[in-house]
Parts: C-alpha cells; sequence; structure tokens
C-alpha cells in the first residue's frame, strides 16, 4: 500500500494527516481553486492509494484562500480546443471531461466517510463535488451554483450526482437557470447538511463532525456506506436478504463485541482511542 506521505502530487493539492483523517486542501487560490486536469488525477491517486486503508476513517475536502473550487480550469480547457482542433474532432473534449467525471465517481464510492468543507465560491465542478460528499457543511455565505448553461456548455458529468444529492426537481431548476445561491438555500435544497455564519462556527462544526465519525467502527461505516449506495440500484427483497447477514457478520465480528461490552461499559470503543 503506497503512503500518502511519499506520493508525487501536484502542487495544487495540500495534504494533511491527523489520527485516521486526511485534509485535501484545493491548492489554487489565482483562480479560486478551479479544477485541473492535474489536481483531478492527483485526487485520483490519493482515492486509490488510501481505498484499503481502514485506518483512513475521513476524508475532508477544502479550498485554500477562503473558497472551496470555482469549477473546471479555463486554461486546460483552451489546451483541449487546441488538441481537438489538431485532431479535427471532440474526442478530445469528451476524453477531459469524462475524467473528471471519472474522479467524482470515485470519490462518491470511497468507502471513508467523506466531508466537504464549503466557503466562497461553490461552482460547476466544486458544486458536483460537494454533491458526492457524506457530509457537508458550509458557510452562510457561501456561493453555489450551475454556471454551466449560462456559458454555453452542459454539466455533463454533474448531472447525476446533483439528481442524486436534490432530486430531479431542484436539479431541473438549478442547472436550467444557473442561478447562484446562498448556504442557507443550499440547506434548505439539501445540499449540504449544516450552515455555520463565522469561521469559528464552521470550524466547530468540521470538529464535531470528525468526533463522531471517530466513534463509529471502521469496518462498520464502511459495509453500512456500500450498502446506502446498493439501495439506489438493486432489488429490494434481494438487498434485504444480504444486508441481514452482513448484520449478521456484524454482530458476531471483534467490533460488534466491543461495540457492546463499549456501551454495557459506559466507555469509548476502542477504535475511538487514535492516540
Amino acid at each position: 500500500m503506497q503512503n500518502i506521505s511519499d506520493m508525487q502530487l501536484d502542487e495544487s493539492l495540500q495534504l494533511e494527516q491527523e489520527k485516521g483523517v486526511i485534509t485535501i486542501w484545493l491548492n489554487r487560490p489565482e483562480s479560486r481553486n478551479a479544477m485541473s486536469v492535474k489536481m483531478v488525477e492527483s485526487i485520483q491517486q490519493i482515492f486509490t492509494a488510501i481505498e484499503n486503508d481502514t485506518s483512513i476513517r475521513a476524508v475532508i475536502f477544502r479550498g485554500k484562500a477562503g473558497h472551496f473550487c470555482a469549477g473546471g480550469d479555463i486554461k486546460d480547457m483552451a489546451n483541449v480546443r487546441a488538441e481537438a482542433m489538431a485532431a479535427g474532432n471532440s474526442k478530445p473534449y469528451a476524453d477531459f471531461n469524462r475524467k473528471f467525471g471519472a474522479m467524482i465517481e470515485q470519490v462518491d464510492q470511497a468507502p471513508q466517510t467523506v466531508i466537504a468543507v464549503l466557503e466562497g465560491a461553490v461552482l460547476g465542478g466544486g458544486f458536483g463535488l460537494a454533491c458526492v460528499s457524506d457530509i457537508a457543511i458550509c458557510l452562510e455565505n457561501a456561493k453555489f451554483g450551475l454556471p454551466e448553461t449560462g456559458l454555453g456548455i452542459i454539466p455533463a458529468q454533474i448531472a447525476p450526482f446533483v439528481v442524486k444529492r436534490v432530486g430531479l426537481t431542484q436539479a431541473r431548476r438549478l442547472a436550467l437557470l444557473g442561478m447562484k445561491f446562498d448556504g442557507n438555500t443550499a440547506l434548505n435544497i439539501g445540499v449540504v447538511h449544516e450552515v455555520a455564519e463565522d469561521q469559528a462556527e464552521l470550524e466547530l462544526l468540521l470538529n464535531s463532525t470528525i468526533e463522531h465519525i471517530l466513534l463509529t467502527a471502521p469496518h462498520a461505516s464502511r459495509v453500512t456506506k456500500a450498502l446506502l449506495h446498493r439501495s439506489l440500484n438493486e432489488p429490494l427483497e434481494q438487498l434485504l436478504d444480504e444486508a441481514a447477514l452482513q448484520f449478521a457478520q456484524a454482530v458476531g465480528s471483534d467490533e460488534g463485541m466491543e461495540g457492546t461490552m463499549a456501551f454495557i461499559q459506559k466507555r469509548k470503543p476502542k477504535w475511538a482511542d487514535l492516540d
């Protein structure tokens, strides 16, 4: 397994690791942390490296300099345009766009709990990334939106994840109007789970979220997240049969026994002690 401290990542990302939590900082403040191809590839590299690492309990996405992510990088788009003109077809555009979708899907399916801390611009691809987080918290004055249609393009890779997050009715309105909205509206339509009035409250919400994650059993959390994803696509009877078997395994597992004993003895379970 690759150690994340040894990975050669693009400078557009900065990594921090404390106990069982990794923070991925989007680090392109000059462009409000717009997503470059190198940034996308580095995020994929990180999630591939930690996929089977049960010591990593949570991954936090944040943006440097007061913004989360303003969408795709315009300079990269210009480079792809040159490739497309040289090739005489649109395949370079499709490949460029699909790479972002593959990254979003990988984050969505990651076994770790993914937290998005949203400030400033949360637009386009940044909005899509927020929509695949397990827990999203934001500042009240954050600016969300899907501006693609106003730019003459479409939210191609983001759309399915927005629909899963907020439902088709809201997704239609957001994508077809392309308007921006604040953190309170994001809370009302289901993009985020909690809203902070200021930076101090945002950090308190983040710390509380991490504390709760570390109290949950590592393997049980992974199995639960996978089960929730499966519930959208699989026949109910088959899913419930398999879930019953997983429940039986969990009850008899080391985690199940430790969790029960911790509850009876009124103490934290051993997995919560990461010191």
